[in-house]
């Protein structure tokens, strides 16, 4: 801890901080919790698939609030206010998905005005609107994407750690295929997601909303031994996944320690061997049994050699690319074609880790930036690749999280990091965890190739 955190941490100088606009960020709900108040609906034009999905996880809706001129009341200097809330709601949830026209999106707007103050802490707004490429018409896709653009403000104006995201459906996606996101966003696994959109459609197979979902499930985690790999594989072992715990065989007793805490199996393994995939296979197979078959590969083994391209040579360069987006790539390629045991199930889960660098680039990181986005690239283009499978391809993109690596930062220049999104504050890697469950949750199969952004709205990129 230097002298100007040190500082900080007094009652001087928090006092100070609140006086220069610096106060406390909010805490925020995690895990697997639901809002305290009443979650609304509010529907808008056709609708019912949004009041569906809440059915099937057990959410009785209540009716909204209408910001119109009979509703407004007036304050003591005789200004309009929209109407109150009795409770708080702890959601707002808008079935936007019958909107085509641009007058529609009055209806947002009628719903919204009363809660921007008047959510609960750790609040959620979530928006459910039909996909551009599922409507017809100038006007219907222009007003698909106006509705990003409503639900990113949304989202830099809520207060209290509320948040807010958009989901598109496309393909004329059901209830059932929704189910998954719409529990992951209302829950506190959704703590750190907020200004993002991604797109829903139909799953290949059905599978209901569990809170073990992957009991009987193996899941390999690589970059297992500490940080936020540590909290992957905590967070899948919690939600009843037996995890293979991989990393580096410098690693090997910190890999060890979390391997035994999870009750999982450690494997020691060089990402970047040739034969990487081949030798999880036969570990899998030989600790697990012949039958075991890996239901997600968690892509989290990653590594910074940050230079100003400069002064970047090629064994920094290519070292990066090797072990983030290289090293990927192969054992995709090995598990995706290979029907071996202890190999990928049929309907499997394939997750990477991006980064926001990847989004917008970041200075001394080109390296990265590139690795990332490369991973980006990669999501995208195998969810064309395995349009005829049962297998789910997509990724998380990390923005600042609290982790030893973060904490050597300077204290100045980890306060701007922590302060420049919505939220103002550093995620944690629990937060990338819970994100990357979600997506290699059995019942998310309607989500395939998506990138969706941990960042707490950063402001840096899209």
């Amino acid at each position: 801890m230097d002298l100007l955190e040190t500082l900080y941490s007094t009652p001087a100088g928090k006092a100070i901080a609140r006086k220069a606009g610096l106060s406390d960020p909010p805490v925020l709900r995690r895990g697997r919790v639901m809002p305290a108040g009443p979650v609304v609906l509010a529907e808008l034009g056709r609708a019912g698939v949004v009041r569906e999905t809440l059915g099937l996880l057990g959410v009785e809706p209540a009716e909204p609030l209408l910001d119109v001129p009979d509703a407004r009341t007036k304050d003591e200097k005789g200004r309009e206010q929209p109407p109150r809330y009795p409770e708080k709601p702890g959601a707002v949830i808008i079935d936007a998905t019958g909107a085509r026209r641009i007058t529609e999106l009055e209806g947002l707007r009628q719903v919204l005005r009363p809660i921007m103050r008047g959510l609960e802490s750790s609040g959620r707004v979530i928006i459910v609107a039909t996909d551009a490429s599922a409507v017809d018409g100038l006007e219907a896709k222009a007003v698909a994407q106006g509705i990003d653009g409503i639900n990113r403000t949304v989202g830099k104006e809520l207060r209290g750690g509320a948040t807010s995201n958009l989901v598109y459906l496309r393909d004329a996606a059901a209830a059932a295929d929704l189910a998954s996101t719409m529990s992951f966003l209302l829950e506190g696994r959704s703590a750190y997601v907020s200004g993002q959109a991604w797109r829903v459609g139909p799953a290949e197979r059905a599978h209901d909303v569990l809170a073990n979902p992957f009991e009987g499930r193996i899941v390999v985690v690589t970059g297992a031994a500490r940080g936020i790999g540590a909290a992957i594989a905590r967070t899948f072992a919690r939600d009843g996944a037996t995890v293979v715990a991989v990393d580096i065989p410098p690693a090997g007793d910190a890999l060890a320690g979390v391997a035994n805490e999870i009750a999982g199996s450690a494997l020691q393994l060089d990402i970047t061997s040739a034969d990487a995939g081949e030798r999880l296979v036969q570990h899998v197979a030989r600790v697990h049994g012949l039958d075991a078959r890996i239901w997600a590969v968690v892509h989290n083994a990653g590594i910074t050699r940050d230079k100003m391209l400069a002064n970047l040579d090629e064994k920094r360069w290519a070292s990066v690319l090797d072990v983030n987006l290289a090293a990927e790539m192969r054992i995709n390629d090995f598990l995706l074609s290979s029907d071996v045991p202890g190999g990928l199930a049929e309907e499997a889960r394939i997750v990477g880790i991006a980064s926001t660098s990847g989004v917008a680039g970041n200075k001394g990181q080109t390296n990265y930036a590139a690795s990332k986005a490369g991973i980006m690239g990669l999501v995208w283009a195998m969810r064309d690749e395995l349009a005829g499978r049962p297998i789910t391809t997509n990724a998380v993109a990390p923005g600042f999280i609290e982790t030893e690596m973060t904490a050597a930062i300077p204290f100045v220049q980890r306060e701007i990091f922590r302060r420049t999104n919505s939220l103002g504050q550093g995620g944690k890697p629990t937060d990338v965890a819970e994100t990357l469950a979600f997506l290699c949750d059995p019942a998310s199969g309607g989500v395939d190739g998506q990138v969706i952004r941990v960042c707490g709205q950063n402001l840096v990129g899209a």
